[in-house]
C-alpha cells in the first residue's frame, strides 16, 4: 500500500524530529574534549570517580559535561569549549540544607517523596536547589531558590 505524499511528508518530519531529540546528548571520551575543557575537567574532578563525558548543544552553544561521583554523591559539571565553568550540579543531603530551603522543598513536595537533591551553582554561587520527587509512582523535578522561595524560571 502506497502512502500519499501528505502522509509521507508527516512521517519524514516525525522521523527527523525524533532524530533531533535523540541526538541531543552524545557520550564521548576524555580524549574528545578540547584541551581547555580537559584542564577544567581535571581540576573539577580531583578526588572523584569520573563516570563519563558528554557533549550537547544548548541554545546553539556547544557544552561539555563531566559526570562524577565524589564521597558517594553525584557531581556533574558543565564546561564551555573555552574551558569556562558554566554550571555545577552537586548532590546534597536534606540535613545540610539551610532551614528556608528545607521548608521550601517540603512545602512543594506535598504527598511526594524526595529521592535526590542537588545544588545548582553558576558563576560560583548557588542559584537553586533541585529535588527529584516520586509521587504515586510518577517521577518529577522541582526547584526552589537559594532562599527556599519558588523561582520565576527554571535554572
Amino acid at each position: 500500500m502506497l502512502l500519499n505524499s501528505k502522509a509521507l511528508s508527516v512521517a519524514i518530519i516525525g522521523l527527523c524530529l525524533s532524530g533531533v531529540a535523540l541526538a541531543a546528548e552524545k557520550r564521548i571520551s576524555k580524549s574528545d574534549l578540547p584541551p581547555a575543557v580537559q584542564k577544567t575537567a581535571e581540576k573539577e574532578s580531583q578526588g572523584s570517580i569520573v563516570r563519563g563525558y558528554t557533549t550537547d548543544t544548548e541554545s546553539g552553544r556547544v557544552e561539555y559535561e563531566v559526570q562524577m561521583t565524589i564521597h558517594g554523591h553525584s557531581k556533574d559539571v558543565t564546561i564551555a569549549p573555552d574551558g569556562q565553568l558554566i554550571e555545577v550540579e552537586q548532590q546534597v543531603t536534606m540535613d545540610t540544607l539551610p532551614a528556608d530551603v528545607k521548608t521550601g522543598l517540603q512545602g512543594k513536595v506535598g504527598k511526594g517523596r524526595i529521592t535526590k537533591i542537588e545544588s545548582l551553582t553558576k558563576h560560583g554561587s548557588i542559584v537553586a536547589y533541585e529535588a527529584q520527587v516520586v509521587t504515586a509512582g510518577k517521577h518529577s523535578e522541582m526547584q526552589v531558590g537559594p532562599d527556599g522561595q519558588p523561582l520565576d524560571h527554571e535554572e
